[in-house]
């Protein structure tokens, strides 16, 4: 089987491609911008080469994708040609070389202000029966793409998978309050509760897609780290999360010795119950495993993270953050 990998120059096509890779597996591998790991440099907008890639590929991982970051910095057309024409560029091309399965790579952010609740109320349970609502031209291609990987399943019977993940880069967060009152690991290890996954998981969840697609048909799954909370704890996580996490936890001496603090609050709680029943998946770091890891004075996360690096969003580099922010 030969896999189609889109966005092998980004983080999450390049963790997919080091993977097959170190499984001997035969990949095609396709990005708008070089990188060790691209075989095909192109754009997916233009149909022409959205069909010469897929030729001879088996199934498709199609992880390519303008991101929120862009949002500031490049158009609303661009967002529409790359996510939206682009994938469907794609489908068409998948379904007429006769592909096996085409594995979506989407986003959380399709809820956008779905899971937006005012300040001090509860948090939002956010499961694949929350209806999106998304809050910029990211999500709304985002969404539109996932949608037409539906009509395409309908019309043509092609399995697709759509997995919503969510953060898993490792830049700096795009909110300043909390680049200057938190330690840039210390966050990313407090959005393992509520709103961060491994990338090591997210390859495996992909993996999981194309071994179950034919299976499935079509489905929508978040993907994020197990969550330790339940439904009973979102009162208190919109107001006091600390409290909450003390139920479940003994990390506050870990936080102590390094001079970290958990958020005061949650605004969401991203649950993967749907992916790890249908797909059989099963996340390797949650917070539990990467508290663990600390107390042994290791790195919270999977060597793969440090193996891709911080690639950034941009070729340029801004003053006030990792790349600026268009709410």
């Amino acid at each position: 089987m030969t896999i189609l990998i889109t966005g092998s120059s980004g983080h999450l096509g390049e963790a997919l491609c080091r993977t097959f890779t170190a499984e001997e597996r035969a990949l095609i591998s396709a990005d708008i911008k070089p990188g060790p790991f691209t075989q095909h440099v192109g754009d997916i907008a233009d149909a022409d080469f959205a069909r010469r890639i897929m030729n001879g590929a088996s199934a498709v991982l199609h992880t390519a994708t303008l991101h929120k970051p862009h949002v500031a910095t490049h158009s609303m057309q661009d967002f529409i040609d790359v996510n939206v024409t682009g994938t469907l560029n794609l489908l068409e091309a998948a379904v007429h070389e006769g592909v096996q399965s085409f594995i979506f790579t989407s986003t959380t952010s399709t809820f956008g202000e779905a899971m937006r609740p005012p300040p001090g109320s509860p948090a939002v349970l956010v499961t694949e029966d929350l209806a999106p609502i998304p809050k910029n031209i990211y999500g709304v291609t985002k969404l539109a793409a996932e949608n037409i990987c539906r009509l395409i399943h309908k019309k043509h019977k092609l399995p697709c998978i759509i997995l919503r993940t969510s953060r898993f880069f490792p830049e700096e967060d795009d909110n300043a309050s909390i680049r200057d009152g938190y330690e840039d690991l210390n966050a990313k290890v407090n959005e393992l509760l509520y709103r961060r996954v491994d990338i090591a998981d997210v390859v495996s969840a992909h993996l999981k897609a194309l071994e179950q697609a034919a299976r499935i048909g079509f489905g929508r799954y978040i993907i994020s780290a197990t969550t330790p909370f339940s439904p009973d704890d979102l009162d208190e996580l919109g107001s006091d999360a600390a409290a909450a996490l003390r139920r479940y936890a003994d990390y506050e001496d870990e936080y102590a010795r390094r001079g970290w603090r958990m958020f005061d609050a949650l605004d969401r709680l991203y649950v993967n119950d749907l992916a790890r029943k249908e797909l059989g998946w099963t996340p390797q770091t949650d917070f539990f495993t990467a508290l663990e890891r600390l107390k042994r004075d290791e790195k919270p996360f999977s060597t793969l993270k440090d193996e891709i690096g911080k690639k950034g969003y941009h070729d340029e580099v801004f003053e006030d953050g990792p790349f600026p922010v268009d709410e």
